[in-house]
């Protein structure tokens, strides 16, 4: 009985640490058509808006709140690792393919919460939504 008993328990006992191990490890990048970025970031107010475009780039046009992280910068990683990885980002660039790779090694580097737009600022801009200029 004692035997079986103790089986039973470290079986459990497994279980929930590998329950526990991927909770907290299970990070997904979450991809969003313009619209729905849309509606979620101007629902969340304790999200950050990354624009990973150059400052080029950037002048021609960005989303309402959003805060420059050039991508391309030899820096980037580094200012990326130096964000605080327990708060949600919405991310994107001209396309996607940039933060898509953004997205990728924020998911690899402990981020919880991130948010591409799938298309990039190009399908934001065919919806007609609203683009701030500096």
């Amino acid at each position: 009985m004692k035997k079986h008993l103790f089986i039973l328990t470290a079986i459990c006992a497994m279980a929930f640490n590998a329950v526990a191990q991927n909770n907290t490890t299970h990070q997904e990048i979450v991809n969003l058509s313009a619209q729905r970025f849309k509606i979620i970031t101007e629902n969340d107010k304790n999200g950050v808006i990354l624009d990973l475009r150059t400052t080029d780039e950037m002048s021609k046009g960005y989303i309402k709140g959003a805060t420059q992280l050039d991508f391309l910068a030899k820096d980037a990683e580094k200012q990326i690792d130096n964000l605080d990885k327990n708060k949600t980002y919405y991310i994107y660039c001209a396309s996607g393919n940039r933060s898509g790779q953004a997205a990728e090694y924020m998911k690899e580097h402990g981020f919880k919460r991130v948010y591409n737009l799938e298309k990039g600022l190009k399908e934001w801009e065919l919806k007609g939504y609203p683009v701030e200029k500096k």
